[in-house]
């Protein structure tokens, strides 16, 4: 394929790499900042001559994981481990990245669009773990995304509904997910990706934003297939979606701990000054009892109900879904995670599957029990991310030949339901779907 392709904002430049060319770093809105500063993304204006697509952009402010912090140190030594791999923090962030198989002008491949996790206050499309070699190998375009996190992707607040048409606020993070799908949806098929096939999927968090993407009008009928990570929300609360006014609490405590007066002042506070403020404003909810507050509201707009009702209801997207967990995910009791036993999530993916049958569209659920080489984490939160990107090279772990053959095996279940729609690797170990029935969960061991 020819490196240089046009999209609809102009002429973009990848980098060719074996079989397979990445385009890093690609504008789908204005840099939100100035007087764009939590508003709604703004489509990025066309450019003249090529535009390089040729490294990763940067990440919205966040803090990340530090070798010595008592809870997240485990992810430092997992995945932030590597300077190679940290991006620069800036409120420019909102840019997406493709890795491209090689094909001709008649090719339309499925398109795997992932969405990170960091419970809405960090990660970024371009961790350690996240690549798309291994897909490309498997003729799946995969598109990775940044989007706004924390206070900045989800500060909501009455100053800013006064100024917006629609009387609303925050879930500036998910509107530019969805702005980031808008643009894959229109521009992808000059990549040699098919716009309608696209799987919309993530971990944690980004589990969480694809069950808000399979919720909300404005996505429309652009999500074909979805995947659930460790992070699905049906009959329990791991997605907490508060009411709008719930949310514009929590934002009048970030003005009060900001210590200003107008939004003017608001939106001229430096990065640094919004950094203090943030954590005064955890230390004020921590203290209340409060877990993760910074998240997908309903107002009305992006969400007309809260997720959980829109599942109970069966109001989601029918489309094909995977969902499943690891053994030390999310709401795991200590004597499950000692039996090694799926624990919540597991609870709530067969929830979700069991209301996919009812709705007469394929559930289908994994499990991935196998506790990593080189420590004794286990199979912990995200765990699987190595193995069902195909990255396991770039892992300090000692892999074995095994584990290599596992990953392999998940890659492929992966992109064949990015393909068709159903995740079996082989024709001699079929994936079924989950019913009340044949209630048939695949393991990764």
């Amino acid at each position: 394929m020819d490196k240089t392709i046009r999209v609809k904002p102009g002429l973009l430049e990848g980098v060719p790499c074996d079989g397979y060319t990445v385009f890093k770093g690609i504008p789908y809105a204005k840099p939100p900042v100035g007087e764009l500063r939590w508003k709604a993304p703004q489509e990025a204006e066309p450019w003249t001559g090529i535009y390089k697509a040729d490294h990763f952009p940067a990440t919205g402010y966040q803090e990340l994981p530090k070798p010595d912090h008592p809870f997240m140190k485990r992810y430092h030594k997992e995945f932030y481990n590597d300077p190679n791999y940290i991006p620069a923090l800036s409120e420019d962030c909102l840019y997406l990245n493709i890795w491209v198989p090689e094909h001709t002008e008649e090719t339309r491949f499925p398109v795997a669009f992932w969405i990170h996790g960091g419970g809405f206050a960090g990660g970024y499309s371009s961790e350690l773990e996240f690549d798309g070699e291994a897909y490309c190998k498997k003729g799946v375009i995969l598109v990775t995304i940044e989007y706004r996190m924390n206070i900045y992707g989800f500060l909501a607040h009455p100053w800013l509904d006064a100024e917006n048409e629609k009387g609303i606020s925050g879930n500036y993070g998910i509107l530019d997910q969805i702005a980031a799908l808008k643009w894959v949806h229109e521009n992808i098929a000059a990549f040699g990706g098919d716009p309608d096939n696209i799987t919309v999927f993530g971990q944690s968090a980004g589990c969480m934003s694809t069950q808000v993407l399979v919720s909300s009008e404005l996505t429309g009928n652009i999500p074909a297939k979805a995947i659930f990570q460790s992070g699905i929300s049906c009959e329990n609360e791991f997605l907490y979606t508060p009411t709008l006014e719930e949310e514009e609490k929590i934002g009048e405590m970030f003005v009060e701990c900001a210590g200003v007066s107008n939004i003017q002042e608001l939106r001229a506070m430096t990065p640094e000054q919004i950094r203090a403020a943030g954590i005064r404003l955890d230390a004020r909810t921590f203290s209340m009892g409060k877990g993760i507050v910074l998240v997908p509201n309903v107002d009305g707009y992006v969400l007309k109900e809260n997720v959980r009702d829109i599942w109970k209801q069966g109001k989601m997207k029918k489309i094909p879904c995977m969902t499943g967990c690891v053994t030390d995910d999310l709401g795991s009791t200590p004597d499950e995670i000692r039996a090694k036993k799926a624990g919540l999530l597991m609870r709530e993916s067969v929830a979700w599957c069991l209301k996919c049958e009812e709705l007469g569209m394929p559930g289908y659920i994994y499990y991935f029990p196998h506790e990593l080489p080189g420590d004794d984490w286990g199979s912990f939160h995200s765990a699987e991310l190595w193995y069902m990107f195909g990255t396991l090279k770039r892992c300090w772990r000692p892999m074995t030949d095994a584990d290599h053959q596992l990953s392999e095996e998940m890659v492929t279940c992966w992109t064949n339901f990015m393909k068709t729609g159903i995740p079996a690797s082989s024709d001699t170990e079929p994936w079924e779907t989950y019913t009340r029935e044949h209630p048939f969960v695949r393991e990764f061991r």
